[in-house]
């Protein structure tokens, strides 16, 4: 990355070579000027953009990043391009996601009316966006820093109640396919991922419950929800827009914008409520290992109601092969790949500390012990590279045969099931939530995490 000095006053010496440090104070501009940008004719946008040069100030760049890759003509492309260029003290060449990370490491855009520029942009795009960001609705994460991920809303469809089949009957599964497993009160199974990256959610009802399996396939995480909080029942959908590289959900009653890797709302009326969805547990193995272990397993059905290309890895395949990100995040962390899949963790009694546990360090470290706040837990890997998170309660765990039997140190033998471990005594440690990530999105949203490599 480039060097260069964040804030407010890097950003007026850069302006003030051009002119512009005498016009920062000057009244803001209307949503309606930067819009103009977009204007067919190139008369129009030419006198939109000397409006915003004569009147500049520091917080326009936020707006001009987003209409700059809307914009129809090439002449004033350029020009934005050179405004931001001299304001970043960055030059263009392409890399939008590097200018992101310049508008990012300053403070928030003060522009008052910036989330209604975003509401009037984005609508002329899918008309219920407006929903999420009309009247300045209450937020928790910077404006900025969501973007539109090129799909209007649920147009990456989530499956409803999806037909699920035996086991015996999904041979279009090859024995190494992931599979996301989900094992609760003895209703068993398995969402495999070549599905479900066309879909990245399913609202499904397991054990009776409601309960929503979300997949972002940017930043490598399936994680299950509750989505009944306090009795009532969250209906959730694909938003269209990311934050920090991750899948922004949507709540059908009041178009709040919720986040995948927390479970929070994030913008719009139902921030502020003390509202958090349950976490619960999930595991990602190969169909092989799944089936092995639960042979009545249900699976999802190929007759899903779309048509898609289910073919393992063909969605996403491109993002898949390289560590380059496709969307920005405002700070990468070297000390894993990108894409190095690590095993996170995060427990509601402790919600200040977070944990990344590298899957490579787990597949050679089968039996591993940890502590989260005063939460003990024990992680055990089998052969697929599985991982499982029980509560230890200061029980030493020295060996398990990758099957059903873990061994204490004292000798006592444990059998090991999707929901817990149990003694031959009758103790049990449950299992606590857990799942995959890619290294980049979980330390995009939590910062401070713990590493263990």
């Amino acid at each position: 990355m480039r060097p260069f000095l964040p804030g407010v006053a890097a950003i007026g010496l850069c302006l003030a070579v051009v002119g512009f440090q005498a016009a920062a104070q000057r009244a803001t501009l209307p949503p309606a000027v930067f819009l103009g940008l977009l204007n067919q004719n190139d008369t129009a946008a030419e006198a939109s953009l000397a409006r915003i040069r004569a009147g500049w100030r520091d917080d326009y760049s936020a707006m001009l990043l987003e209409v700059i890759g809307f914009m129809p003509s090439l002449g004033t492309r350029k020009d934005v391009a050179s405004m931001l260029a001299r304001a970043s003290g960055r030059p263009f060449e392409g890399d939008l996601n590097g200018w992101y990370e310049w508008l990012w490491s300053a403070a928030p855009t003060a522009y008052p009316d910036y989330a209604e520029f975003k509401a009037a942009l984005y609508e002329q795009i899918d008309p219920r966006f407006r929903e999420y960001f009309a009247g300045r609705p209450s937020t928790s994460i910077r404006l900025d820093e969501i973007r539109w991920g090129g799909v209007w809303r649920d147009g990456i469809p989530p499956l409803v109640n999806p037909k699920m089949i035996p086991a015996s009957a999904a041979s279009y599964l090859a024995a190494d396919d992931i599979v996301f497993g989900v094992a609760i009160d003895g209703d068993v199974r398995a969402y495999p991922k070549r599905i479900l990256a066309w879909h990245e959610m399913v609202r499904d009802r397991i054990a009776g419950r409601p309960l929503n399996g979300v997949y972002c396939t940017l930043c490598g995480s399936m994680i299950l929800y509750d989505v009944t909080v306090n009795g009532v029942h969250h209906e959730l959908g694909t938003s269209g827009f990311l934050y920090r590289s991750n899948k922004l959900m949507y709540d059908h009653a009041t178009k709040s914008l919720w986040s995948t890797l927390t479970g929070t709302p994030v913008v719009g009326p139902l921030v502020g409520k003390d509202i958090e969805l349950k976490t619960l547990h999930i595991v990602t193995t190969t169909w092989k290992e799944w089936r092995k272990r639960h042979p009545r397993t249900l699976v999802l059905s190929l007759d899903t109601g779309y048509q898609r290309d289910y073919s393992e890895g063909a969605a996403y395949r491109d993002y898949f092969a390289t560590d380059q990100l496709m969307f920005g995040v405002p700070k990468l962390d070297d000390r894993l790949p990108n894409k190095a899949e690590v095993l996170a963790l995060r427990f509601p009694d402790s919600p200040g500390e977070q944990l990344a546990v590298s899957a490579e360090f787990l597949r050679a470290t089968r039996v591993y012990h940890d502590r989260l706040g005063r939460q003990e837990f024990v992680v055990l890997t089998d052969a697929s590279g599985a991982n499982r998170v029980y509560e230890s309660r200061g029980i030493r765990f020295d060996s398990w045969d990758g099957e059903g039997a873990a061994r204490e140190r004292s000798g006592q033998v444990w059998t090991v099931s999707e929901d817990r471990l149990r003694s031959a005594d009758g103790r049990g440690l449950k299992r606590l939530p857990a799942h995959r990530a890619f290294w980049f999105g979980w330390h995009a949203a939590y910062p401070s995490t713990r590493l263990v490599k």
